[in-house]
């Protein structure tokens, strides 16, 4: 290894070193690395097996790979989603001494899947809808820190399942800039390049047979522009009202809770000689229905999958043997009672497939399905038991750690199972202290 090698990094993986840096990334033998999906990308990125976990490398020049490298930590300091960087390989130069670009590492994002990977393989006729909405989402939370993205584009994304829908997480932020507010130009400028990028892949889609030739991408691509407008305005414009409707400024809170958002603080003011009320939200969050599960029960998970899993726990609540206790205590005895035995009635082999959250969440439809069928009401672990055996063996595994399979992956050792897999030998009370994929 060269001696002008340099490594940039919050916390630094000896392991690094053992990579062979001194090769064009594009020649890294198969042995370092992990078979996972990749989007496109204009430089050459990898997977790889390291420490017991898999990371994306990336090699860019030197500049931007430091500059991509703090605005992804500040994002994540943000609690924005996006991929978490890890570190910056700079020095490089291979055996002839030619030097080579620098190389970006940040950990790869379980669960999650570019978008020709979800077209082709996963999902139905509805997923470019579904995808649409979950990328103006982001860029929404991205607008509203200060962050102008400069190239948004499905490529430029990666998605999870949360629930019924997707939750999207910026990938590549090498065109990105945080600004204390953004501008509406540096706004229209994001969501307009968004809509054309848009239209241009799922035309590339089309050409390749993967889409069908009927369908409208002009208005997939307008429809970008349509959810996002509406977003943000609902987060973001003032109202005015008489002083007669104070209903509406719990109205208003509430329609940003049911959007997934929390109200930090909310600028109210008088007007008309005090007969009208003006309002504005002056600092707007995400993640309202993921906190409150969190506060409640210790799961982190994707903000639709909690708002499934918070209607789960308030019908137990509401349904219990102990209606008088706590909600402390109630959701805890949910956790133990309901949601652990059900993820533990899935069989181990299958259970990788999903995050453990979107599990629960298809086991109650599916849950649902059987009661129709059935006329009588299905128990969940039943359900459970059903779905482990009719419905997951034929899906397609999600799982990403290490690039296994279900079934290796159920194998493997306790802080591996803590990233993400659920293990039989596992105490009642334990999932409740797994990782953030749980």
């Amino acid at each position: 290894m060269a001696t002008e090698l340099q490594i940039t990094s919050a916390s630094a993986d000896p392991d690094l070193l053992d990579l062979p840096w001194d090769v064009a990334l594009a020649q890294w033998p198969a042995s370092v690395l992990a078979a996972l999906p990749r989007g496109l990308s204009r430089h050459v990125v990898r997977f790889v097996r390291m420490s017991g976990r898999v990371i994306a490398i990336k090699e860019i020049s030197d500049i931007v790979a430091h500059g991509e490298y703090e605005l992804l930590r500040k994002l994540d300091r943000m609690d924005v989603p996006s991929v978490v960087p890890l570190a910056v390989i700079t020095g490089r130069v291979d055996a002839d001494g030619n030097a080579l670009e620098a190389a970006l590492i940040t950990e790869h994002l379980q669960y999650s899947l570019p978008y020709r990977s979800l077209f082709s393989h996963i999902m139905g006729a509805d997923t470019a809808t579904r995808l649409i909405d979950a990328l103006a989402v982001l860029l929404v939370r991205l607008h509203l820190v200060g962050f102008y993205w400069g190239d948004v584009s499905l490529s430029n994304t990666l998605f999870r399942r949360d629930a019924e829908t997707f939750a999207a997480y910026l990938v590549d932020a090498e065109t990105g800039a945080l600004y204390p507010k953004l501008t509406i130009g540096q706004r229209s400028y994001d969501v307009d390049l968004a809509r054309t990028n848009i239209i241009g892949e799922l035309m590339d889609l089309e050409s390749g047979g993967v889409l069908d030739e009927g369908t409208d991408l002009i208005a997939i691509g307008d429809s970008l522009v349509e959810r996002y407008n509406e977003l943000w305005d609902a987060l973001t414009l003032e109202e005015s009202f008489s002083k007669d409707e104070r209903w509406r400024v719990n109205e208003r809170i509430e329609r940003v809770h049911s959007l997934g958002f929390d109200v930090d603080e909310l600028a109210m003011s008088t007007e008309d000689g005090g007969r009208r009320v003006r309002i504005r939200p002056k600092v707007v969050e995400a993640g309202y229905h993921s906190r409150r599960l969190a506060q409640l029960t210790g799961l982190e998970v994707q903000e639709h999958q909690a708002r499934r899993l918070l209607s789960d726990l308030e019908h137990y609540c509401a349904f219990g043997e102990n209606p008088g206790s706590s909600e402390t205590k109630l959701a805890h005895q949910w956790l133990t009672e309901v949601f652990e035995p059900t993820i533990r009635a899935v069989p181990v082999a299958q259970r990788g497939k999903l995050q453990p959250a979107q599990l629960f969440h298809e086991v109650l439809d599916h849950r649902w399905f059987l009661s129709e069928q059935q006329s009588r009401d299905v128990p969940i672990i039943e359900a459970a038991r059903s779905y482990g055996h009719s419905v997951l063996p034929t899906r397609e595994a999600e799982q990403a750690i290490l690039g296994l399979t279900p079934e290796q992956a159920a194998s493997m050792d306790d802080e591996a199972i803590a990233r993400g897999v659920v293990d039989d030998d596992l105490a009642e009370g334990d999932l409740a202290q797994l990782g953030p994929d749980l």
